[in-house]
C-alpha cells in the first residue's frame, strides 16, 4: 500500500503569505513495496486537473500553472504512481496562500511612538475602526522598525516571537501573515500593536553601541477584510492612531533584559471601547514598501519548556536555580500570591563559577529581568521582547520559599523542522551530540548567530560556514539560510563582491572590510552544502551573483600570482588549540596558507556549480588549480610534508585536494603522526578542526581519528562533556578543570561552530551520507573504529525516512539494518572491504565478518603535557 504526504511548499512549514508567485512543490510518499520508485505524478491547483506526468520528480516541481497574485488562495494535492501501475489516492489538500507580492499592494503608512526619555521602552499604539459588513476572511501584513507582537480585539495574534527579525533592515524588511478572519466581528473592532526596540534600536554587539539602523522604532500593518459581497475594507497605521509607552513593560533590551511593574497593567488596551484620550498621537515616519520580503522560513517561536530541576544556595547566600540545560530563551514565572510592590529579580548565566553565578562571560549584556508584583493574586509571567542565553538563574526578592514549581524555562529559536537524529554505544559521544543539537537550537534564532548570551550575538559567516552540513542534517534550514544568504548578497554588494564577517553588517571594531578567508567562503559553501543536502537548484542559481563576486574578491586579495601577501589580519584558523586567552588568532598555520587552500576550494567549486547553471566556469576551474599549485610549491615538499606542521595544514592539503597523487599516502601518516605527536588532542581551530577526521577517515588512519574523538583531556571534544557540559563551548578551555572560567574577554559556553565534527558522526560512524544531490542516492559506509560498538543515524531526506543502524558484536561480528527511501537508491559499503552493493528503497540487512577495530600503538612517552599547558 503506497500513500502520498501532504505537498510541502518551497521550504515553508505553513504556506500563508509566501512571497513566492510561482512555488515549488514537494511530496514523500510512504511505502512498504521494496524497491518502489514513482513513475509519475499528477497535481490539482485549485479546481484544475493537470496531466499525467511521467516522472520520478518529487522534490521542488516547477509550478505548473500560472503564477498566482497578491493574496490569492489556492489548494493544491497530487497523486502518484510507482512500479504497479496504479495511482495512489490524493494527497490530503494544502491551502497555498500568497502575502503581498508588489510594492503597490502596500498602502500603510510608518507610524512612530512618541518614545520620551526611556532607554528601552515598549510602546502600544492602537486604533479602532468599523466594518460594515460581516467578515468572510480576513489577513493582518505587519511588521516593524523593531520588534512587535499584534493584538486584536484584545486577542494576541500569531504565537512568534520578536518578529518580524533580524534582517539588512535597509535592503529587506520582513513582513508577517495573519489570519485573523476569527477576531472580527461586524461592527467596531480594535488593533493594537506592542513595539519594542529588537535589533532595529537596541543595543547590539560588543562596542556598546545602539541604534544602528534608527533612533525611532516604527509600526507598519495592513489589516484586508473580505465580505460576503466581494468587497474588502482596508485599514491601515496612519496618523490616526494613538500610543503611549506607560504599559506595564518599563523597558526591554535583547541584552539588557525586561522589567515589568504589573501595577501599570492597561486592562483592555487592544480591545474596542477603551479610553485612548490620554494617549499621544502617533508621527509619521517612512518605510520604502520596495524593501519588504515575505519570510522564506519559519518564525521564532517558544519550541519547549524545560522545568527547572534545582533550586540551591551559593556561597554567597543567593539563591540559584538550575535548568539542568543550557539554552536560549526565558523565563517563565509563576508568581506568588504576594502584596503590590513585591520585586523579583531574574539575573541569568550559563554556568557557575565556585558555587556562584558566571556572569563575567556576559560582558555588557546585563540579562537580567524584573518583575514587579501588584498583589492581585497568583498569575504567570514571562518576558516579551528579550531572549537570554542560560541554565542558571539567581533569584531575588521571591516571597518565601523558592521551589522548582514556581519557574520553568521557555526555549526560543526559529522553529525549524527537526530531520536528524544520531547515537551509538559511548554515551558520551552521544551527549556530545545532543550538546551539537542544543548548540544549533540556542543559535539559530532568526538568523545563525554565534552565541546567545553576551553583548554580541551575530551571525557570523565563518561559524555557519563550516556547521551548514551538521545543520542541514539536524534541521530542515534551507527556507531560513535562504533568507539569511540573500541578506549576505545585498550587504556584499554594498563592499564590492567582500563578503562581512557577519550577516547583516553592523559596524563594530575597525575590522578591515577584506575578503577574509573561511568567512567570506559562506557565499559558496552554504549554498552548495544546502544543494547537496536539498537539490534546490534554484537556490544556486539565485546566490550565483554572490559566488561569482566572492571568488572574484577573494582573488584580487590573493593577486596575480595566487600569492596572498604577508602581514595584515586574517581570523585564519581562528581559535587554535594552541592560541593564548588573549589572542585567539595565533594559530599553528598561517593564514595565508588556510586562505591559498580556501580559494583552491571554492574555486572549483564554483565551476561545478556554473556546470550545473549552464554558466562558464572555465576561469573559475583554472583559478582553483591555479591556487592548489601554488598552495604545493608554496607549502608542501615534494614527499608530502608542510611547512607549518600542524593538524590544519594537513588536513587542508588531503581534504581539499591540493595534493599530488603520489604525496597523498605520505601526506595521510604524516597527519596521523601529528595527531599522535599532539596527543591526541585537539589541535586547530574554526577552520582546520572539522576537516581533521575526515582528513584521517580517508587516509586510512582510522584509529587516529577515533583515538581523537574519545580523547577527554583538554582540548578535545569530550572534555566539556567530562566538565558536565550540555552544549558546545567557545574555546575547548571554557572552563578550566578547576571549575574557573577561563580567563579571556571571549568565552562562551553555547557556540556551535566546533559541533561541525557531528557531520562526521552522521556520515563516517553511523554511515548515513547524501551521495548525491538531495539524497536521491544514499551512500550507507559505516566505519566502526576502536571504541565504539554500535551506532544509529536517521534522517528525512526529501524522499522520506533514512536510517541505519549497526552493532559489532565479539569486536568482529557486524550486523547492519538500513531503510532506505521510496524513489531512491543506496550504494552500501559494508567495512569488510567488499564490492559495494546497490539497493532500492525499502528494509534490508547485511551482516560481515571484520577485523576487530584496534586502537593507535602509542610509543611510551608521545605527550609532553608541559609543552601542551
Amino acid at each position: 500500500m503506497s500513500t502520498v504526504g501532504p505537498v510541502t511548499v518551497e521550504h515553508h512549514r505553513e504556506p500563508l503569505g509566501i512571497g513566492e508567485a510561482a512555488p515549488r512543490l514537494s511530496w514523500v510518499t510512504s511505502t512498504d513495496q521494496p524497491d518502489w520508485v514513482q513513475t509519475a505524478y499528477q497535481l490539482q491547483i485549485g479546481d484544475v486537473v493537470g496531466d499525467r506526468v511521467d516522472a520520478r520528480d518529487s522534490v521542488l516541481v516547477p509550478w505548473p500553472v500560472e503564477p498566482l497574485a497578491s493574496r490569492e488562495r489556492r489548494t493544491v494535492r497530487v497523486r502518484v504512481w510507482g512500479p504497479d501501475g496504479d495511482p495512489t489516492d490524493w494527497s490530503p489538500e494544502v491551502v497555498v496562500e500568497t502575502g503581498l507580492l508588489q510594492p503597490a499592494d502596500w498602502t500603510a503608512t510608518l507610524v512612530q511612538p512618541v518614545l520620551g526619555d526611556a532607554p528601552d521602552p515598549v510602546a502600544l499604539l492602537r486604533r479602532e475602526f468599523a466594518l460594515d459588513a460581516p467578515v468572510v476572511s480576513a489577513r493582518l501584513y505587519a511588521t516593524a522598525q523593531g520588534v512587535l507582537e499584534a493584538e486584536v480585539n484584545g486577542q494576541t495574534v500569531g504565537d512568534e516571537v520578536l518578529a518580524p527579525g533580524w534582517t539588512s533592515y535597509r535592503h529587506r524588511l520582513r513582513y508577517l501573515t495573519w489570519d485573523v478572519t476569527d477576531l472580527l466581528t461586524e461592527g467596531t473592532n480594535a488593533l493594537g500593536i506592542a513595539l519594542a526596540d529588537g535589533w532595529f534600536r537596541g543595543a547590539l554587539g560588543f562596542t556598546g553601541g545602539r541604534a544602528f539602523y534608527g533612533d525611532r522604532t516604527g509600526a507598519y500593518a495592513q489589516l484586508e477584510v473580505e465580505h460576503p459581497d466581494g468587497s474588502r475594507t482596508v485599514v491601515t497605521t496612519d496618523g490616526t492612531w494613538r500610543s503611549t509607552t506607560d504599559g506595564p513593560i518599563t523597558s526591554t533590551g535583547l541584552y539588557p533584559g525586561e522589567s515589568g511593574d504589573l501595577r501599570r497593567e492597561l486592562p483592555g488596551w487592544s480591545a474596542r471601547g477603551f479610553d485612548d484620550t490620554a494617549w499621544t498621537p502617533v508621527e509619521v515616519g517612512v518605510l520604502d514598501p520596495a524593501t519588504l520580503v515575505a519570510p522564506t522560513g519559519p518564525p521564532v517561536r517558544r519550541t519547549e519548556v524545560v522545568r527547572a530541576v534545582e533550586v540551591s544556595t551559593a556561597p554567597s547566600g543567593a539563591v540559584l536555580v538550575d535548568f539542568g540545560q543550557n539554552l536560549a530563551g526565558r523565563i517563565r514565572l509563576a508568581l506568588p500570591d504576594a502584596p503590590a510592590g513585591t520585586t523579583i529579580t531574574l539575573r541569568h548565566a550559563e554556568v557557575l563559577e565556585h558555587g556562584e553565578l558566571g556572569t563575567r562571560p556576559l560582558r555588557g549584556a546585563q540579562a537580567t529581568d524584573v518583575v514587579v508584583l501588584d498583589g492581585a493574586g497568583p498569575r504567570s509571567w514571562e518576558p516579551r521582547f528579550t531572549v537570554h542565553g542560560f541554565r542558571y538563574a539567581e533569584v531575588t526578592g521571591w516571597p518565601g520559599e523558592l521551589t522548582v514549581d514556581d519557574l520553568e524555562a521557555v526555549v526560543l529559536h526559529t522553529d525549524l523542522r527537526r530531520t536528524g537524529w544520531f547515537a551509538c554505544s559511548d554515551e558520551r559521544v552521544t551527549r556530545l551530540h545532543e550538546n551539537v543539537l542544543w548548540g544549533m537550537r540556542g543559535n539559530f534564532l532568526d538568523l545563525p548567530t554565534d552565541c546567545p548570551q553576551r553583548d554580541e550575538r551575530l551571525g557570523w559567516t565563518g561559524d555557519l560556514q563550516v556547521f551548514a552540513p551538521t545543520a542541514s542534517f539536524l534541521y530542515d534550514t534551507t527556507g531560513m539560510l535562504g533568507g539569511w544568504l540573500a541578506d549576505l548578497a545585498v550587504e556584499q554588494a554594498e563592499l564590492d563582491g567582500v563578503v562581512p564577517m557577519y550577516v547583516p553588517f553592523i559596524p563594530l571594531l575597525p575590522f578591515p572590510q577584506q575578503p577574509e578567508v573561511g568567512w567570506g567562503d559562506a557565499a559558496v559553501v552554504v549554498p552548495w552544502v544546502l544543494f547537496q543536502r536539498t537539490g534546490d537548484l534554484g537556490l544556486l542559481a539565485r546566490q550565483w551573483p554572490s559566488m561569482v563576486a566572492w571568488v572574484d574578491a577573494f582573488a584580487g586579495r590573493a593577486g596575480a600570482d595566487v600569492d596572498f601577501p604577508e602581514g595584515g589580519f586574517s581570523f585564519g584558523d581562528w581559535l587554535d588549540a594552541s592560541a593564548p586567552p588573549d589572542n585567539p588568532a595565533a594559530a599553528r598555520t598561517p593564514w595565508q596558507a588556510v586562505a591559498t587552500a580556501y580559494l583552491a576550494r571554492s574555486s572549483r567549486t564554483l565551476a561545478e556549480i556554473a556546470g550545473l547553471l549552464g554558466e562558464d566556469g572555465a576561469r573559475f576551474a583554472e583559478l582553483g588549480e591555479r591556487a592548489a599549485a601554488r598552495f604545493r610549491s608554496e607549502y608542501v615538499s615534494p614527499t608530502g610534508r608542510v611547512a607549518f606542521p600542524s593538524q590544519t595544514a594537513y588536513a587542508l592539503a588531503l581534504e581539499f585536494d591540493l595534493l599530488a597523487p603520489e604525496q597523498r599516502g605520505h601526506t595521510g601518516a604524516l597527519l596521523a603522526r601529528q595527531v599522535l605527536d599532539d596527543g591526541f588532542h585537539i589541535a586547530s581551530g574554526f577552520l582546520g578542526t572539522p576537516l581533521v577526521c575526515d582528513a584521517l577517515t580517508n587516509a586510512g588512519e582510522l584509529a587516529s581519528a577515533y583515538e581523537l574523538l574519545l580523547q577527554e583531556e583538554c582540548p578535545s571534544w569530550l572534555y566539556p562533556v567530562s566538565m558536565g557540559a550540555t552544549t558546545i563551548w567557545e574555546r575547548w578551555d571554557s572552563m578550566l578543570p578547576d571549575g574557573s572560567i577561563n580567563p579571556g574577554d571571549m568565552t562562551s559556553f553555547n557556540h556551535y561552530a566546533l559541533g561541525a565534527v557531528a557531520d562526521w558522526l552522521h556520515r563516517t560512524v553511523a554511515g548515513l551520507a547524501p551521495a548525491a544531490p538531495g539524497y536521491r542516492e544514499l551512500l550507507v559506509a559505516p566505519r566502526p573504529g576502536p571504541g565504539i560498538s554500535s551506532a544509529s543515524a536517521e534522517h528525512d531526506t526529501p524522499y522520506g525516512r533514512a536510517a541505519v543502524s549497526w552493532t559489532l558484536t565479539g569486536g568482529t561480528a557486524f550486523a547492519l539494518e538500513l531503510t532506505v527511501p521510496p524513489s531512491t537508491t543506496a550504494t552500501v559499503r559494508l567495512p569488510d572491504d567488499s564490492a559495494p552493493v546497490v539497493v532500492g528503497s525499502g528494509a534490508h540487512t547485511f551482516a560481515c565478518t571484520i577485523v576487530e577495530p584496534q586502537p593507535v600503538e602509542k610509543p611510551a612517552l608521545f605527550f609532553d603535557p608541559d609543552a601542551h599547558a
